[in-house]
């Protein structure tokens, strides 16, 4: 990604989120963004083992009289995602369709790309739909927007409680102390930020370590040598937003789930 590109983001760009519908080359249920509200393991996992943590997860279910939990799934799909795009999708996918059993999680998809773009879909309890929304995205040339995602995200806590976060990228294109102060109000709502840092792009590794303190989240890296090591950390962020800590916890203790433990040790910090 060339290294000279700068933030062109338009604060009048998308038009309210309350229009969101289904548009022309984007997922069904699909909307902008509303931007007056805001402006590793040491090891990989072996397919056994990712098989045992899926047949773990089939166990957890939300504690009785809990209400259904939320996660906002966001994505940069500009192009310099493009390589490991389908990759990504694939793995992503995964995540929801082996929690499918745990039950109790509902999740929105956003995604940002182009000039300006950024989209938030409709909240899905269907993995499948969810799973079919993430493939009709493509990548586009565009620079970061996490600010706005973060802005987003801010706004669907405020009018009912979103559980987690997650952030897949591989870029960071913005003004650190502007999205670092939005990392902040979300993390004042409770809003852990999980987020999967794809290569060694220097700037994103501080901007999303940061993100990651500020809303007691947790950061890691991957690459095309850590799907297995992905899918379950993944995994394991989903039963956290459905079931909650004690939830993740119980997984930490079943078997040798690598991703459960990576992650309490990250909240822990």
């Amino acid at each position: 990604m060339p290294e000279d590109r700068k933030d062109k983001r338009s604060p009048t760009a998308e038009s309210d989120a309350s229009r969101r519908g289904p548009l022309a080359g984007v997922p069904p249920g699909a909307g902008p963004i509303d931007s007056r509200r805001d402006q590793t393991p040491a090891r990989a996992a072996t397919d056994a083992e990712v098989a045992a943590f899926v047949e773990r997860l089939k166990t957890l279910t939300p504690a009785p009289g809990e209400k259904r939990g939320r996660l906002v799934f966001a994505m940069d799909a500009t192009m310099s995602r493009e390589p490991t795009w389908d990759l990504a999708l694939g793995l992503q996918a995964d995540m929801f369709m082996a929690v499918k059993d745990v039950g109790g999680l509902d999740v929105q998809l956003v995604y940002f790309r182009g000039a300006g773009e950024c989209r938030a879909s409709k909240w899905v309890s269907d993995p499948e739909a969810l799973a079919r929304l993430m493939t009709t995205v493509r990548c586009v040339g565009g620079h970061t927007q996490i600010e706005r995602v973060l802005g987003h995200v801010r706004g669907e806590s405020e009018a009912a409680r979103v559980n987690a976060v997650v952030y897949v990228g591989d870029a960071f294109e913005e003004r650190i102390d502007d999205v670092c102060a939005k990392a902040g109000e979300v993390g004042l709502l409770g809003v852990p930020v999980f987020l999967f840092q794809e290569g060694d792009d220097t700037s994103a590794t501080r901007a999303y370590k940061e993100i990651a303190r500020l809303t007691k989240g947790a950061w890691c890296r991957f690459d095309q040598g850590s799907a297995q090591q992905l899918r379950e950390l993944l995994s394991a962020v989903a039963v956290y937003a459905a079931s909650g800590r004690r939830a993740l916890e119980r997984l930490s203790l079943t078997g040798n789930s690598a991703g459960a433990r990576f992650l309490l040790e990250q909240l822990n910090k």
